[in-house]
């Protein structure tokens, strides 16, 4: 193995020995040992249950174009682990993983500090904003919020996209307990921008919000956004009006996450202003890969990362305008832990046969999942998510469509097969220094 191999099978191994496990106190035992880099920038800080990622990727776009030097981390990765931490649109360059683990391992062992996978990786995406020098670090919550391995940045602003049932054994099993949690991100003085949540999930934000002194102001009511003839328009408090707003993602449900970056910087328009421009560049480039995303023609193939009830509802929502009439086959592959008979249950009526697939350690038995199509449409379970799609992608007419769903897992699998097969190529480009002359790179 290369060097970079072995480093992600020893990280992967946190995984195996620890998965997740809520606390903070490793988190900020291993930050103060290493001088809180997290301290050396300030945040912006996203968490919900879905949209969270769109929301940070659309922020780090436009900050970036408003030529802030912006990082971005975020979880999972679809197909290569430094997608995860990127500075200006590009990622970490392997080597740098290779030489950060290396020595926060060492520095961590000799300290007696052990800590989870999702620790280990968030430490490593903190100490490279430190070292690189960036001007704001877009930091999206891994799980919950209250108790996240990111939940000791210094934010400027917070947000919160949106509130439903998910990730239970850790989070409870209510919209109102959910939301309690994720609502562990607010912090005094520290404004909050909320997306459109449940009554009760409102309720316990919103209650949160003032007992920690959080300013909240909430998509729909403080901040807006509809649809002209000339695109997307915004307006937010202050007399905030940004119009002439085309988003490059796709989805009507995009406009919400939109919505929620917009008005988180409102927010912080005094601290980062971002000219209309940057905005309107920001939004009509941000790429955000797995999500409702159209990759080949012959046969159309659909990717979209919807991992629970509510972001399958939304894909559904969606398909029609991205197959149109075509007959669609169905991948699936779900974590045993989700609610995924629901999740079928809203597809099987869009599609004329199924292929059922198991991904990662966690992965929900395919024989299961078979047995939840219950007839309903023809179905095969195959254990291999390779095959799966190789399976799926073979007996599949030029002027029908595959819609690969349920894991974001499943769907890094299909990015990593279509570039082998040459359809697609790298999701993002590796980070470089600076030139000479201060640009960045890419620039």
């Amino acid at each position: 193995m290369s060097a970079y191999e072995e480093t992600l099978a020893w990280l992967s191994g946190l995984e195996v020995a620890s998965g997740w496990d809520l606390k903070l106190e490793r988190m900020r035992e291993a930050l103060a040992r290493r001088g809180h880099p997290e301290a050396r920038w300030p945040a912006l800080h996203v968490a919900g249950t879905n949209g969270k990622g769109s929301t940070a990727a659309m922020l780090d776009a436009i900050l970036t174009a408003a030529d802030y030097r912006t990082g971005l981390y975020t979880s999972p990765h679809l197909v290569d682990f430094t997608e995860r931490i990127r500075i200006g649109g590009r990622t970490i360059p392997r080597e740098t993983v290779v030489a950060l683990v290396a020595e926060l391992r060492a520095d961590l062992g000799a300290a007696g500090i052990t800590l989870t996978h999702f620790e280990f990786a968030t430490l490593v995406a903190f100490e490279w904003f430190a070292r690189v020098g960036i001007d704001v670090g877009v930091i999206e919550v891994g799980l919950g919020g209250r108790l996240d391995a990111t939940n000791v940045v210094r934010p400027a602003a917070t947000a919160i996209t949106s509130i439903g049932i998910d990730h239970v054994e850790y989070l409870g099993d209510d919209v109102g307990t959910i939301a309690g949690e994720k609502a562990g991100i607010l912090k005094p003085g520290v404004p909050l921008a909320l997306g459109p949540v449940p009554p009760e999930a409102e309720t316990v934000i919103l209650a949160r919000a003032r007992d920690v002194g959080a300013p909240a102001a909430r998509v729909g009511v403080d901040g807006t956004i509809a649809e002209r003839p000339d695109g997307l328009a915004f307006h937010g408090p202050g007399d905030v009006a940004w119009d002439g707003l085309r988003l490059a993602l796709p989805g009507r449900f995009q406009h919400d996450n939109a919505a929620v970056a917009l008005l988180l910087l409102a927010f912080v328009r005094s601290r980062f202003p971002c000219p209309l421009d940057a905005i309107r560049r920001g939004l009509a480039t941000v790429r955000w890969p797995g999500r409702c995303a159209v990759v080949g023609s012959d046969p159309l193939v659909v990717l979209d990362g919807a991992h629970n009830p509510a972001g399958v509802a939304a894909l559904v929502r969606e398909l029609p305008a991205l197959v149109g009439r075509r007959p669609l086959d169905l991948v699936f592959a779900a974590m045993a832990d989700k609610n995924w008979a629901a999740m079928l249950a809203a597809l099987l009526p869009l599609v004329r046969r199924v292929i059922v697939t198991r991904v990662g350690r966690r992965g929900a038995a395919p024989d299961d999942l078979a047995r939840a199509v219950g007839g309903r449409v023809p179905v095969e379970a195959i254990d291999d998510a390779r095959a799966a799609l190789g399976a799926a992608l073979s007996r599949v007419g030029r002027s029908r469509a595959v819609l690969v769903t349920g894991s974001l897992f499943l769907v890094g699998e299909a990015y990593a097969a279509l570039a082998r097969a040459g359809v697609t190529g790298a999701l993002f480009e590796p980070w470089q220094p600076p030139r000479s002359d201060g640009t960045e790179a890419g620039a």
